[in-house]
């Protein structure tokens, strides 16, 4: 029987409770908490305890996520107790992986970078933008192996997810980061638009080693020009799954090919799914990725 997951973008606008009981009542067997939702609940006063009793029923397959995690200096000591936070939330919901992600997460800095928009003057998180790639690889290796570490301490792995608007943004460079990492709990998040959105392959994807794909999101998109556009997030990935320009069924069958028997994960930026029933949206996604990876 497919693993199942429901990244909590399915419900965009809901609350953990109601995120957790959309999934369960849609037909997930496991649910992708993500940290702006779960900061949230945790700085309203409750205790991370409650969370438990709440998910019986389901699994939480990962946190996510530590964004921007080519941070330096300060930031990056910053970056690192967020890594340490998210891992104790993780063994007290027993979520076996965090999602770390490149950054800078805001495609408008990335979009000023390269119309040469960008003043020295303007304050933005920037990323290693204007660094040569082998600079931004060692920082961002650097980083990941320390967060590494910290997760490995708690018992946890680390999956890896390149933006498509970031500067480490290719398959290639997730591989070269893992393995100048030299830790075996570090692995990628296989996600469809990331990878398809930049140009990656479906040959590149079948031939990873499927030991190092900790989950696959399934997630649509619509075309760009690919030379001349920076990815936006809220143009380019609002589509309901399914209704976009993905061969999404090739991607399923690329990452199947591998092996992969992991968690398959939808994951979902669409203003027009996000007005319509929690549960209506989530159980039309849940059937149409049982129908997909079966």
């Amino acid at each position: 029987m497919a693993k199942l997951s429901m990244n909590v973008t399915t419900s965009f606008y809901g609350n953990v409770a109601t995120d957790i009981a959309t999934a369960r009542s849609a037909g997930f067997g496991g649910i992708e908490l993500q940290s702006p939702k779960l900061y949230r609940y945790l700085d309203a006063g409750f205790s991370v305890h409650t969370l438990p009793e709440m998910l019986t029923g389901l699994e939480v397959t990962g946190i996510g996520a530590v964004l921007d995690l080519e941070r330096q200096g300060t930031a990056r000591d910053d970056m690192l107790r967020e890594v340490r936070r998210m891992a104790e939330i993780a063994t007290v919901v027993g979520a076996p992986i965090l999602q770390m992600c490149t950054g800078p997460v805001d495609w408008n800095v990335v979009k000023d970078f390269k119309s040469g928009k960008l003043a020295a003057s303007d304050d933005r998180y920037r990323g290693t933008l204007g660094l040569s790639e082998p600079e931004a690889m060692a920082i961002a290796a650097d980083n990941v192996s320390a967060a590494a570490g910290i997760a490995a301490e708690h018992g946890l792995e680390i999956y890896l997810e390149p933006l498509a608007w970031s500067n480490i943004n290719r398959c290639r460079q997730a591989l070269e980061i893992i393995e100048r990492c030299g830790r075996e709990n570090v692995g990628i998040a296989l996600d469809t638009w990331h990878f398809w959105t930049v140009g990656d392959t479906l040959e590149e994807v079948a031939a990873l080693p499927k030991e190092l794909i900790k989950a696959a999101h399934i997630s649509d998109g619509l075309d760009l020009d690919r030379r001349h556009e920076v990815p936006a997030q809220d143009v380019h990935r609002n589509v309901v799954i399914g209704g976009g320009a993905i061969p999404l069924q090739q991607w399923v069958d690329a990452i199947k090919s591998t092996g992969y028997d992991g968690w398959w994960v939808s994951e979902m930026f669409s203003d027009r799914a996000n007005e319509h029933d929690f549960h209506k949206v989530a159980s039309t996604m849940r059937n149409l990725l049982d129908i997909m990876v079966s």
